[in-house]
């Protein structure tokens, strides 16, 4: 783990402590639908049903917290538009662009050792 590696870490960056802020973040984005809205926003500005229609199986209610999390953390920028309904789009800010390099690996990892996995997932049983 990248902790170990790096030495005099301040508390609030270490991720072995439980109260510190780099594990409030690590677990705030290391979600399912957080990854997904990351990827599907990729270097795009999409609307709210846009991005529900683009991360399939999400409801309303975790794509409205996901959202507002992800704007919280600064990864998301979100932009309102002054207009009757009024039109609100999203896209990643230059932090969020950085972390979805990781999540472009964590997607390729997964494609590189799906079958592995499915395979692993045989043997083990129901």
């Amino acid at each position: 783990m990248v902790t170990k590696q790096i030495r005099d870490l301040p508390e609030n960056a270490d991720l072995r402590r439980a109260d510190s802020l780099a594990r409030e973040i690590f677990s705030d984005v290391a979600n399912k639908w957080a990854l997904l809205i990351i990827e599907a926003l990729g270097e795009r500005t999409l609307r709210f049903s846009e991005l529900r229609d683009e991360v399939e199986g999400v409801s309303h209610k975790m794509l409205t917290q996901n959202l507002r999390m992800l704007e919280r953390n600064g990864l998301v920028d979100r932009k309102v538009h002054p207009t009757v309904p009024p039109k609100v789009e999203y896209t990643l800010t230059e932090p969020g662009r950085a972390l979805r390099a990781t999540v472009d690996a964590i997607c390729g990892w997964t494609h590189q050792y799906l079958g592995h996995i499915e395979a692993a997932r045989g043997r083990f049983g129901p």
